[in-house]
């Protein structure tokens, strides 16, 4: 098995936490909504490596496989319902390697986040499973370990913290929304466990805090403003921060080093266009959700931030040596 592993994968110690967070992440999400979440993750892992392997071996004549796949199709699945069908979670992970990452190069070249780019296209082609077929959190031993999948909840009379937060209903206890055993997508919802990813992986310098610190402020400084303002459609900012996939997002998808800004500024202000768009799309758009949206865009500013940042430095560098040109003459 090992010697099949260093014949075909391409090692990323970097990932290996990432993995390790996620998988625990998994877990939890199956205790909440079932067996299923297993074999979703399953299927859409065999589906990206298989895709990857063939655009690296067809495309560009590589015969190794990135482990980041192996990142991408977790946390695409994290982000799914557990009820969605698994003819819509292939189509959407085939989409997210192939025109998300392998298009542009593979591994290293992708400009957008591809597990965003395949939650956005089945999003958007399948919007009903998407956001209105949620399943109910399990509770108690052994959970959603002891079946196949949680009950479907009526989504008329009840939702998701989300949802209901932006319809006006009562939300989950915080308790419950830190411990994120509440209806919901599958793995964005256990914010303790985020927290204490986002702590070590900061911590072994895998994810940059500048990015996480930018997305915070942007987020919470918008939510206060429309706070004070009384603008009702947007909630406070723990409750925002609480509900939906906000850190998870941030933590896992903002601070992907390839799609991300590269420069430190860049990375703050690359932030801070994330947290700012997550709240508008959230309160003033149809979608409950937005995070996902604010990342791409985030990505799509990233390279700009950095060009600018870099010619500003560039031209104050200059600048510089000139004016110690003038002084040795």
């Amino acid at each position: 098995m090992k010697k099949f592993y260093n014949e075909y994968f391409m090692k990323q110690k970097m990932m290996h936490p990432v993995i390790f967070f996620l998988a625990i992440l998994a877990l939890l999400g199956t205790y909440n909504f079932g067996l299923k979440v297993l074999c979703l993750l399953a299927v859409n892992l065999a589906v990206a490596l298989l895709v990857e392997y063939i655009s690296n071996k067809k495309l560009y004549g590589r015969a190794k496989i990135s482990e980041a796949v192996i990142v991408t199709a977790m946390l695409y699945t994290l982000t799914l319902p557990v009820s969605l069908p698994y003819w819509m979670s292939i189509v959407g992970i085939a989409f997210a390697v192939f025109f998300g990452k392998m298009i542009f190069g593979g591994f290293g070249r992708n400009p957008f986040n591809p597990a965003l780019v395949g939650r956005i296209f089945v999003y958007i082609n399948f919007p009903q499973p998407m956001t209105i077929y949620w399943n109910q959190a399990a509770s108690g031993f052994p959970g959603g370990f002891g079946r196949y999948i949680t009950e479907q909840m009526d989504s008329v009379t009840n939702s998701t913290p989300l949802l209901a937060l932006k319809l006006g209903k009562e939300v989950p206890s915080y308790t419950s929304m830190v411990l994120g055993n509440y209806p919901g997508v599958i793995g964005e919802s256990f914010t303790i466990v985020i927290l204490i990813a986002a702590i070590y992986l900061i911590y072994k310098n895998i994810a940059s805090w500048r990015i996480m610190l930018g997305c915070l402020a942007g987020f919470t400084g918008l939510s206060l403003i429309f706070n004070v303002l009384g603008v009702s459609s947007v909630p406070n900012p723990i409750d925002g921060l609480l509900a939906g996939g906000f850190l998870f997002g941030t933590v896992f998808m903002a601070t992907d080093p390839v799609s991300a800004s590269k420069t430190d500024i860049g990375k703050i202000i690359y932030g801070i266009i994330i947290g700012v768009v997550t709240v508008i799309i959230r309160g003033f758009a149809l979608f409950a959700g937005g995070t996902m949206f604010a990342v791409l865009m985030g990505n799509t500013f990233a390279p700009i931030i950095d060009h600018i940042i870099n010619a500003l430095k560039a031209k104050k560098k200059a600048s510089q040596s000139k004016e110690l040109s003038k002084e040795a003459i």
